[in-house]
C-alpha cells in the first residue's frame, strides 16, 4: 500500500525549497531539499529525514519549469511507494482578502494575481510555482498558506500609516510577514513554557530576512515589518527601517530610477551594503574588517531597539524567543543583542548560549530567553492536511 504524503513548496526569486511529509498524525518528515540558482546554474539537492544526501545534481536547463519538472521526475521515479495527496505553498501576501489557508482554484488565483502589486518581488514566484504544478498535475489539490495571515489579529491602530485615508482604503497598511514561522512558534511554545506561553512574548525571527513579533496569548499584537518585507530590522541585503526622505533624495538628487532604487533597497543594502564584504552573518562575524564589525553591531543595535519598541504594545515582556537561521545558530549575535537589552534585567547564561541550549538565560534573569527552531514547512503541511481532510 502506498504511503499518503503531502508536499510543501516554498518558491523564491532564485530558489525553491521543498519538504515532503507523511500524511500521518504527527506529519513526520520524509525528505527535504532545495533547487538553487534556478536562473543561472540550477542544482537540485535532496536530503532524507536524517539530513543525509539522497540527490545532488545539476539541472541542465534554467528556469522554474525545468527545475520543478526535474524534481517531480525524481519524485515519481524514485518514490513509487508514496501517494501524493496535496501540495501546500507558502504565499507571501494574502492582502485583505485571505486571512487563512485556502484550497486553490481559478477564482483564488485571480484574486492572488490582483495582489501582485503588494509584493511584486515575491508573489509572482509563489504563483509561478502554483501554475507550473497545475500544468504538470492538473488534478492535484493545491493549498495556499499566507505569511501575512497570522498578523490579522492585531488591533486596527497597529496596522495604520499616517497617510491620507484614501490610500489606507486601497490597502496600504502594515501587513507583517514571517507569519507561518510565528504561528509555528506560538503553536509549540506551550511545550517549553507551559501556561506562561500565553504571556507577553517577543519572537525574533532572524535570518536572511528578519523581523520581530510581539505576541500575547499566542496571537500577534504587533510586528516590525509593515507594508513590505523591507521594513523593520536590518537584514542580509535589505535595508530595514529607513527615513522616507532618504528615498526621495535618491530619486531627486541621485536621479535613480524606480528599478535602481528597488535593487538598492532589496539587494545591495543590509549586511552586504554596510560591510561591503558579504551578506552572510557567518562571514562577517569571522572577519577582522572594521566595516564587517560595524555591520554586525548595527544589526544587533537595530534588533535590540525594535525589541525594546515592541515592549510598548505588550506593556511589558515575559519572554524573548530567538529563531530562524541567525537566531538559532549564532551565539555571538544573541549575546550582542541581549547585552543591549540589559535595561530589561536580562542575564544570559554564557555556556548555555554557546551550546545553543533551549533556555539560554540565567535563573535570576528577569526575562527568560529561549532558542527554538522554527519549521514553516511543517505549519504549511498541517494546514494543507486539515483543508483536504475537510473536503
Amino acid at each position: 500500500m502506498k504511503i499518503p504524503a503531502i508536499l510543501v513548496i516554498n518558491a523564491g526569486s532564485s530558489s525553491i525549497k521543498f519538504s515532503l511529509f507523511s500524511h500521518e498524525t504527527t506529519l513526520p518528515l520524509l525528505y527535504h531539499g532545495e533547487i538553487q540558482a534556478i536562473l543561472e546554474n540550477p542544482i537540485l539537492t535532496i536530503l532524507d529525514a536524517q539530513h543525509k544526501s539522497v540527490v545532488k545534481k545539476t539541472i541542465h536547463s534554467t528556469g522554474f519549469n525545468a527545475a520543478l519538472e526535474d524534481f517531480f521526475n525524481w519524485l515519481e521515479n524514485q518514490l513509487s511507494d508514496l501517494s501524493l495527496q496535496a501540495i501546500g505553498h507558502r504565499v507571501v501576501h494574502g492582502g485583505r482578502t485571505f486571512f487563512e489557508p485556502v484550497i486553490i482554484n481559478d477564482t483564488v488565483m485571480q484574486k492572488l494575481m490582483q495582489l501582485i502589486s503588494l509584493a511584486p518581488l515575491h508573489l509572482p514566484h509563489n504563483l509561478d510555482a502554483i501554475k507550473i504544478v497545475a500544468k504538470l498535475f492538473p488534478q492535484q489539490r493545491q493549498v495556499a498558506c499566507f505569511d501575512t495571515a497570522f498578523h490579522r489579529t492585531q488591533e486596527p491602530i497597529a496596522t495604520l500609516f499616517a497617510i491620507p485615508r484614501q490610500f489606507t482604503a486601497e490597502g496600504i497598511i502594515r501587513y507583517g510577514f514571517h507569519g507561518l514561522s510565528y504561528e509555528y512558534i506560538a503553536d509549540i511554545l506551550p511545550q517549553y513554557m507551559g501556561e506562561k506561553s500565553q504571556d507577553k512574548v517577543i519572537v525574533a525571527h532572524l535570518g536572511s530576512g528578519a523581523s520581530l513579533c510581539a505576541m500575547y496569548k499566542g496571537k500577534s499584537v504587533a510586528t516590525s515589518m509593515g507594508f513590505t518585507a523591507l521594513d523593520g530590522l536590518m537584514m542580509s541585503r535589505r535595508c530595514g527601517h529607513i527615513d522616507p526622505g532618504v528615498l526621495l533624495y535618491f530619486l531627486q538628487e541621485k536621479h535613480m530610477s524606480v528599478e535602481q532604487l528597488t535593487h538598492l533597497l532589496y539587494e545591495e543594502s543590509g549586511l552586504l551594503g554596510v560591510s561591503g564584504i558579504s551578506s552572510d552573518m557567518r562571514d562577517l562575524i569571522q572577519s577582522d574588517d572594521s566595516s564587517a564589525k560595524e555591520a554586525v553591531d548595527l544589526f544587533c543595535y537595530r534588533a535590540a531597539l525594535e525589541i525594546s519598541a515592541l515592549c510598548m504594545p505588550l506593556q511589558g515582556c515575559d519572554a524573548i524567543i530567538f529563531t530562524a537561521g541567525i537566531g538559532e545558530n549564532s551565539a555571538a549575535i544573541r549575546e550582542k543583542i541581549c547585552k543591549r537589552l540589559a535595561w530589561l534585567e536580562i542575564k544570559l547564561e554564557e555556556a548555555a548560549n554557546a551550546n545553543h541550549a533551549v533556555l539560554i538565560s540565567r535563573c535570576d534573569s528577569k526575562i527568560p530567553i529561549y532558542v527554538i527552531p522554527t519549521h514553516e514547512e511543517y505549519m504549511i503541511a498541517r494546514h494543507t492536511r486539515a483543508l483536504i481532510s475537510g473536503m
